[in-house]
C-alpha cells in the first residue's frame, strides 16, 4: 500500500470520528500511541507487537495530517526526495 492509499484508507475509517473529537483530542491519542511504541521498543517486544504499535502511530499521524489538509505523500516527497534535507546526500553525511 502506498502512503496516499493508506491515508485515504484511514480517512475512510476514522476521519469523521477524529474530526468530531477535534485536533487537540486526536493529537492526545497520537501522543499516547507514541508512548506505547516507546514502551514496546524499550521492552524489546516481539515483532508482532512492534508492528502493531508502528502501524498505530502511522495511522494517528495520518489522520492528523488529513485533519489539517496535508497529503503525507506530497510532504514526504518535497522534504526527502533529494536525500537528507540538509546535506542532500544519501546516506546523510551531515551532523543533523
Amino acid at each position: 500500500m502506498k502512503i496516499r492509499e493508506f491515508q485515504d484508507r484511514i480517512e475512510a475509517i476514522y476521519l469523521a470520528k477524529d474530526q468530531a473529537r477535534g485536533l487537540e483530542g486526536t493529537f492526545m491519542w497520537f501522543a499516547e500511541e507514541v508512548g506505547e511504541l516507546t514502551r514496546a521498543l524499550r521492552r524489546n517486544d516481539d515483532r508482532a507487537n512492534l508492528e502493531e504499535e508502528f502501524a498505530d502511530v502511522l495511522a494517528w499521524l495520518s489522520t492528523l495530517a488529513s485533519m489539517r489538509g496535508i497529503d503525507l505523500a506530497t510532504a514526504v516527497q518535497k522534504k526527502y526526495a533529494a536525500g537528507c534535507p540538509y546535506c542532500k546526500a544519501t546516506p546523510c553525511s551531515c551532523q543533523h
